[in-house]
């Protein structure tokens, strides 16, 4: 079972799983990365460029998502030293620091209110997400190409790339497709007819829209909704 609330960090989502059985969830691209708690354990999860999917760790999950780009500034990493990896926190941080927080977690009410004081406090001492960053994820999620983004952001094609890199994890086109394949699952869900929906999320067809959510997620459109073939 997935639960999910918005947290009093701005832009963030404080969450908890209990898989139903091993290696069940499929966790989707989206651009953000989460502070994770584990069987007593902290890890981090960067961005995905793929679908994960989870190994045979069993027992409740907690985690706090964070708004694309904003996570590194608050780890101290570059986002794509994690990308399509799931990291122990003590490989980024001392592993004195990481016990102590990982206690404090631990003796929380529950894990996901003590990662997120966790993450509060790291907020607190770290320099505040970079605006540009948040219209650039804005514009993309808008439709807006990326040529379009970077000249409306005085940005350069090079200058944006390597600041996308550092922030999300990957370039600004990976980002945009990811974001994309979001506006197409929020439509399919509502209902909307998948050639609809293809136009309205910005793919070429319907059968554009396919290769795509196919590539990103693993799975056919259908299946990836639940609606079988």
């Amino acid at each position: 079972m997935y639960v999910e609330r918005a947290s009093r960090l701005p832009g963030a989502v404080v969450w908890t799983s209990t898989p139903s059985r091993p290696g069940v969830g499929r966790v989707l691209p989206d651009g953000c990365m989460d502070l994770l708690w584990h069987d007593g354990r902290l890890m981090v999860a960067g961005p995905d460029t793929r679908a994960y999917l989870p190994d045979g760790a069993t027992g409740p999950w907690a985690g706090v998502r964070f708004y694309p780009g904003t996570a590194p500034a608050l780890l101290g990493v570059p986002a794509h030293e994690l990308r399509d990896r799931r990291v122990e926190l003590a490989d980024l941080w001392p592993a004195q620091q990481v016990r102590r927080l990982a206690g404090a977690v631990n003796a929380a009410p529950d894990p996901a209110s003590g990662l997120e004081e966790l993450a509060l406090r790291q907020a607190a001492g770290a320099d505040p997400p970079d605006p540009l960053l948040r219209k650039v994820v804005t514009a993309l999620d808008a439709g807006r190409p990326v040529a379009a983004t970077a000249d409306e952001l005085s940005f350069g094609a090079r200058q944006l790339h390597r600041r996308s890199l550092s922030a999300f994890g990957y370039g600004p086109k990976t980002l945009a497709r990811i974001l994309r394949l979001h506006r197409a699952l929020a439509l399919a869900r509502a209902g909307v007819p998948f050639a609809e929906t293809a136009a309205r999320a910005g793919y070429a067809d319907q059968a554009h829209l396919a290769r795509e959510v196919r590539e990103l997620s693993g799975l056919p459109l259908g299946d990836l909704l639940g609606r079988g073939a």
